[in-house]
């Protein structure tokens, strides 16, 4: 239990013993059999069904902590756990298992003039450092996903999950065990102490092989600028909606309310509605309305306010802040070049919506908008690995080394090349 938290005098000594424990396991896991890897996914799913009570106790310890912080509604939803959640963590596991082994699979194949046989093959990345703040869940979905992709990780929870995050993961040990696998192939760092992230980011002696934050702006921030490994990461999901014209009104009043209100602090929600100039007659009120009508407070440019007397006028922050929150900000722009430039202008270039019928706004959209996901006639909150059919997703990569967007088993995965000849020399 995390209510003996470990606090090492010496947290570098505590770090490097994590991390050489990992390497170790990560060596045999990434020769694992599919089988011994399913095996282990479908007996921690099993585990965590069985644990749902302790689990949901702990968890319910973790929100009696945050209820007496300044935590936004937003965190304190990604923090909560409910019986359809860990049912869902569960299942998440087991689509995991479902999903084709990436090591080993022969990405490429050629042949060249003088008779070699050149494959490229994907291998698994080695250790994986995952460092999170306020989503249990993540316990349960990044060690699956490295599991499934030969991975050891090392997982750092933030101090708010900490119960909760420790009862999955032991869920997740009992897995690794009844399949025979290494138990430190998942390891949960048992200390709150920041110091322990300032370890990860150093690399823990040449273990930890990549880096993966999930949370909070400061946090991934701190990462980025800190780390001395690749990262995969997105600093914030500020994404933007551009309503054309050509947009059906009925099916933009559905999407743009989903996504800005099913779950408000994902990074696939919405923050950021941009509403063709030629539309603000017939499309602009109507959406306005509809998201009001959901509860959500409404920011608006000059045109806004003054189609909706009454508007809160935003500010030049307005544009640039990821609110997490039942906020949004709204302005009108002149046509597909105007929601370029703003989304050029604003975005993290992590997802971003065009809702329109005309093919050749559609086109354009797609082709200039440099982010990591684009959707047409979708709500932004499909930017998510499971929705993908990847499984449970370990983050959004915004970044374009290695992995961009959702980031899945093949994601975890880097490759080598094998070779094959018949006795050739270079002359």
């Amino acid at each position: 239990m995390l209510d003996t938290v470990v606090q090492s005098p010496d947290i570098d000594a505590l770090m490097n013993d994590i991390g050489r424990k990992a390497k170790a396991a990560a060596r045999p896991l990434a020769f694992a059999s599919t089988d011994a890897k399913n095996a282990a996914l479908h007996a921690m799913a099993n585990a965590i069904l069985a644990d749902k009570e302790r689990i949901l106790a702990e968890n319910a310890r973790d929100l009696e902590d945050a209820a007496g912080s300044d935590m936004l509604p937003s965190f304190i939803d990604r923090l909560t756990l409910t019986d359809k959640r860990v049912a869902e963590m569960a299942d998440g596991i087991r689509a995991i298992a479902a999903l084709k082994d990436p090591v080993g699979e022969v990405v490429s194949a050629w042949d060249r003039p003088n008779g070699l046989k050149i494959e490229r093959v994907r291998t698994p990345l080695g250790v994986i450092g995952v460092i999170f703040e306020s989503r249990p869940n993540v316990t349960a979905d990044a060690g699956a996903l490295c599991v499934k992709a030969g991975n050891a990780v090392i997982l750092r929870c933030g101090s708010d999950s900490r119960r909760s995050s420790q009862a999955i993961y032991e869920c997740m040990v009992r897995g690794l065990k009844a399949a025979g696998l290494p138990e430190h192939a998942i390891q949960l760092v048992p200390t709150t102490d920041r110091a322990a992230v300032g370890a990860m980011l150093r690399g823990l002696d040449g273990a930890i092989d990549v880096i993966i934050p999930r949370g909070g702006k400061s946090l991934v921030a701190r990462v980025q600028n800190e780390a001395r490994v690749p990262v995969f990461a997105h600093l914030e999901g500020l994404c933007h909606i551009y309503v054309d014209a050509s947009a059906d009104l009925d099916m933009a009043r559905e999407i743009v309310v989903n996504a800005k209100m099913r779950r408000t602090g994902i990074c696939g929600a919405v923050e950021t509605i941009l509403v063709d100039s030629a539309a603000s007659d017939t499309h602009l009120v109507p959406l306005l309305e509809v998201l009001s009508g959901a509860g959500c407070e409404v920011r608006g440019s000059s045109s806004v306010v003054k189609a909706a007397p009454g508007t809160k006028a935003a500010t030049e922050e307005d544009w640039s802040t990821e609110y997490l929150d039942a906020i949004v900000s709204v302005a009108v722009v002149d046509g597909i070049d105007g929601a370029i430039k703003h989304i050029q202008t604003y975005s993290s270039n992590h997802t971003e919506a065009v809702i329109a019928e005309d093919a050749a706004v559609v086109e354009r959209f797609f082709t200039e908008v440099d982010s990591a996901i684009l959707l047409h006639n979708a709500s932004t909150q499909f930017a998510d690995g499971g929705e993908f059919g990847m499984g449970a997703e370990i983050g959004i990569a915004t970044g374009k080394m290695h992995a961009r967007g959702p980031v899945g088993v093949e994601q975890l995965t880097s490759f080598k090349y094998r070779v094959h000849g018949t006795g050739q020399v270079r002359t």
